[in-house]
């Protein structure tokens, strides 16, 4: 596996896999472009996964597994627009996107285990394919986003930026202290011409 194209902020999996649609000096840019950016992007988020995807699950991905993690990351990246959008007035967002939403999280119920090792854990369990599961585990995080923390999600302020994040702390603006450099930097700039 290849690096990430796709910038990894640490931020909860909804928002990372929105993330992978994103702009470099203002122009858009696909994280998901191929089946292997696909591959790519999971095995670089397994640790955060309820169960590990295999090497041979990450080999097996294809065109469906590629369609369905495009269709999934566009209808958090409509919801995510709708809540953070001031214009809205929080109106739902047009379209498809919470029945994508839905439909993904219907996808593989899962269910939790107790497992006893050296003490008491619960363990995530689903009968669906691991990617299939990993795909329905986001899209009931994305969920559970938006209805419980929907008032800390954040479009980044940052010149050219399409990042979301969470904002942990009050003066946050930006996704990243890169993206706030380049803010400060473009108004010293204005500033000095």
């Amino acid at each position: 596996m290849s690096a990430v194209s796709a910038p990894l902020l640490g931020e909860p999996l909804p928002i990372e896999l929105a993330n992978t649609a994103y702009a470099v000096r203002g122009e858009p840019r696909e994280g998901l472009d191929t089946v292997e950016a696909l591959a790519d992007w999971l095995e670089a988020n397994n640790d955060r996964l309820p169960w590990k995807l295999s090497p041979q699950d990450l080999a097996a991905l294809g065109d469906f597994e590629l369609t369905a993690a495009r269709e999934l990351r566009d209808a958090i990246r409509t919801v995510a627009s709708a809540i953070t959008d001031d214009d809205t007035d929080g109106a739902a967002p047009s379209g498809g996107a919470i029945e994508t939403i839905n439909h993904h999280a219907r996808w593989a119920p899962q269910w939790q285990e107790l497992q006893w090792e050296a003490e008491p854990a619960a363990r995530v369990r689903s009968a669906a394919p691991p990617v299939t599961a990993t795909f329905s585990y986001i899209a009931q995080a994305a969920i559970e986003l938006f209805v419980r923390q929907r008032a800390d999600l954040r479009a980044c302020q940052g010149p050219g930026c399409v990042l979301f994040y969470l904002q942990d702390r009050p003066q946050r603006r930006w996704c990243s202290a890169a993206c706030g450099n380049r803010a400060r930097a473009a108004r010293h700039y204005a500033r000095h011409r």
